[in-house]
């Protein structure tokens, strides 16, 4: 029986064509470090960093390879960044939809002098920005807000966050955890000033990877979180202030860059464009299955107009945690079920403190994937599979 992968809200699988090769091949035939050795390879090394940075800048319609910050994964990013830009007397908003990757970071600056608004969102995991242009103070420093939920797939406005952030002179965060690689996102056009993003999921390549993307304007306000040799400036015991070695102590995840490039020039070939059509197609289908099935079942929206392709289903005569496990066991599906790191999201979904059994399909899943998943669903909920 072959493995049916609907977990892509966690991880992408399988990676693009190449990232493995690539990493291999850094790892069996470079292995040197950069900014570290005064050689050619690692010069070469050097250079595929370089690119991959101009690469996330055509991604995401920036013109600032050196302002592009490789961290580990998002929740670095995250936390460089809130870490490093909120002191005492600061406000920040936040959506409900929030992932605790915001929210835990915040809650802990609460501690130390940080006020938070978080605006409520509706059932379908929708925002209202009237709530938003109410919520700002004369201290508002920033918006952090995600840009679709991990939880449901609903998109929250983000080009017209951005406006009235840039209308108040606020800075505008974005989470991309969700959408980078799949939904069009332009720094300029949504008036984004800092867009946190992770390699291994939307945009195809391996874990240990992640990074910010951060305005020149914005980078004096922000502190870096570590500090350490950037191998650079090797004469000095403080930190360097300019791009990238501001942000960038230690030794990088060279294969994971390696990879990552890989990935996103396959992403730039096949056009996010597609990518995002081709899971809508998958989305719509799965989606009128469920309805056809019982139309309870669906978390949120029940439509795929403004949303990614993850989907949450309540089974509220069963067991969550129970069917995602006879998926596995059973039918070699699998699924994520819980609370998804988002305790808010539930809250504003209806769905806490029991949670859901998330779906969430990319781009090399195939109808006959749902076809299967769905047929499934109904042995399941029809106890023809005892759970």
């Amino acid at each position: 029986m072959r493995k049916i992968y609907c977990d892509n809200g966690a991880t992408s699988y399988p990676k693009a064509p190449q990232v493995g090769e690539s990493m291999i091949n850094y790892i069996n035939n470079i292995g040197c470090n950069v900014n570290r050795g005064a050689y050619s390879s690692s010069y070469e090394a050097e250079n595929v960093i370089y690119e991959t940075r101009e690469l996330l800048c055509e991604l995401f319609n920036f013109d600032k390879p050196e302002n592009v910050i490789f961290t580990s994964n998002i929740t670095t990013s995250l936390n460089i960044v809130l870490k490093g830009l909120l002191s005492e007397g600061d406000h920040v908003i936040v959506s409900s939809m929030e992932h605790n990757a915001v929210m835990r970071p915040l809650n802990s600056l609460s501690k130390k002098g940080i006020t938070i608004t978080k605006v409520p969102c509706n059932s379908l995991g929708e925002i209202d920005i009237k709530n938003i242009e109410s919520s700002i103070k004369e201290n508002t420093k920033a918006v952090i807000m995600t840009h679709g939920s991990n939880v449901c797939g609903t998109l929250l406005p983000i080009n017209e966050i951005g406006q009235i952030c840039k209308n108040n002179n606020i800075i505008f965060i974005v989470d991309s955890a969700q959408t980078a690689g799949v939904i069009d996102i332009s720094m300029k056009k949504n008036n984004i000033d800092i867009l946190c993003f992770t390699g291994h999921k939307g945009l195809l390549g391996p874990q240990g990877i992640g990074g910010f993307l951060i305005r020149d304007y914005i980078v004096p306000l922000v502190d870096p979180l570590i500090e350490g040799g950037t191998g650079s400036l090797s004469e000095q015991e403080v930190q360097p202030t300019y791009m990238p070695d501001k942000y960038e102590s230690g030794t990088a995840n060279l294969p994971a860059i390696y990879g990552l490039n890989s990935s996103l020039k396959y992403l730039i070939e096949v056009g996010i464009e597609n990518i995002y059509s081709k899971e809508m197609e998958l989305t719509k289908k799965f989606i009128d299955g469920i309805l056809s099935i019982d139309e309870s079942l669906l978390v949120g929206k029940k439509d795929v107009e403004n949303r990614t392709g993850v989907v949450s289903l309540d089974f509220k005569n069963l067991d969550n945690g129970l069917v995602c496990h006879q998926l596995d066991k059973t039918y070699n599906i699998q699924t994520r079920s819980g609370l998804h790191c988002a305790p808010s999201a539930h809250k504003s979904l209806g769905t806490f403190p029991d949670g859901t059994v998330r779906f969430s399909f990319g781009h090399f899943n195939s109808e006959e994937d749902v076809d299967y998943v769905l047929n499934s669903l109904v042995d399941i909920i029809s106890s023809k599979s005892s759970i």
